[in-house]
């Protein structure tokens, strides 16, 4: 059996999105042409795309599509402010300055939510920024950006917003007909339950055909993605065939699942019984509640000498539960995602293995035990 995967991605997957990787296909057969062009279909309609935005699937996990989008997005004469309250917005401002780009950033701490009202008072200071770069769902935490107010205050200074929403598609509300937001960047395995292999950008039409030659890189761009798209139906180079077949299963049991309100509320009832449990054996949540997605919860490390995370995790792992190691800077942490087709029963496993794992560990420390 495979191990259920606690974890923000790759995450736990189906029988049918397995099974669904057992097909080949061949990359100009007109299935798959139909295939593909289905997915770009099914993957507008989450945000509400009309026909203001384009799903541009890109070869590659979700930093490939964060790359290409800042690699065609932002122009020579741009100016992108990149707010960053965790590893991931950092990550996107090392792809801006590797790139060339004009960046600069905005900083919060990394248990600290996004302020509008800090960002708009620097905007406001800088009227020479044009874009703006924020994480909706930093995984560094689990900490929830407050999107509308965000996407509302870069609207009114002029700038336009490229979010990366890699943690949050798929169950989080995201809205580009309500929202102003010029690209929205996510992937194929996280929120929707897809397999690694897919990152896409679905982003605004007319920024994309203003952006034609602007990206440094060949197998990056986005406007010639598209319109390689657009033209034939085909992928510009060779296409990740199963894992695009996954990822159809996949939206196909996400609509079935009550879409993004159904999955949130699955993971909304995860992230409650994981909280309830790990806390009744004493550990603390990192974050307060208010600022807690459903994602994935981010737990301290005990004091007293007692606890040893790599113990815990080889013993969980060994009970078939993988966990996720910390990513503060300044605090040891540990993870716990709650997303993936974990059935009622992997979290039977997880609470039972902590418990016991806990026991021993505890139990060692009295004991003298090393």
């Amino acid at each position: 059996m495979s191990a259920y995967l606690f974890t923000p991605g790759p995450l736990t997957t189906s029988d049918a999105v397995r099974q669904a990787m057992t097909t080949d296909w061949g990359s100009r057969d007109k299935r798959f042409i139909a295939l593909t062009s289905e997915v770009r279909t099914r993957l507008e309609a989450l945000v509400n795309a009309g026909d203001s935005h384009a799903a541009v699937l890109m070869q590659g996990s979700g930093t490939f599509a964060v790359e290409a989008a800042i690699a065609t997005l932002v122009g020579p004469e741009d100016r992108l402010l990149v707010v960053i309250n965790g590893e991931y917005g950092k990550r996107i401002r090392t792809i801006a300055a590797r790139m060339g780009k004009s960046v600069e950033t905005l900083e919060f701490g990394e248990t600290e939510a996004v302020d509008p009202a800090r960002l708009a008072t620097h905007l406001a200071a800088n009227p020479g920024i044009t874009m703006v770069a924020v994480v909706h769902l930093e995984t560094t935490t689990g900490l929830l950006n407050p999107l509308p107010e965000i996407a509302a205050t870069v609207a009114d200074a002029g700038a336009l917003l490229l979010l990366d929403a890699m943690a949050s598609f798929g169950a989080y509300d995201i809205d580009v007909a309500a929202l102003p937001c010029a690209a929205v960047i996510a992937s194929s395995n996280k929120g929707l339950h897809g397999t690694p292999g897919i990152g896409f950008v679905i982003a605004d039409r007319a920024l994309l055909a203003a952006r034609a030659g602007v990206s440094p890189s060949l197998s990056l761009d986005l406007q010639d993605q598209l319109r390689g798209f657009e033209a034939n139906g085909q992928w510009r180079f060779t296409p990740p065939t199963h894992v695009l077949a996954a990822l159809h299963c996949a939206l196909e049991e996400h609509a079935a699942e009550g879409g993004c309100a159904g999955r949130l509320t699955t993971y909304q009832a995860n992230a409650a019984r994981v909280t309830k449990g790990l806390e009744a054996l004493g550990y603390r949540a990192t974050l307060p509640e208010a600022l807690r997605s459903a994602v994935i919860l981010t737990f301290d490390s005990p004091e007293g000498g007692w606890f040893d995370f790599t113990r815990l995790y080889d013993a969980l792992a060994e009970r078939g539960c993988c966990i996720y190691p910390g990513k503060l800077t300044q605090t040891e942490t540990f993870r716990v995602g709650c997303i993936g087709a974990l059935p009622p029963q992997a979290f039977d496993a997880l609470l039972s293995g902590f418990a016991e794992v806990t026991q021993q560990m505890r139990q060692r420390d009295l004991a003298g035990v090393k």
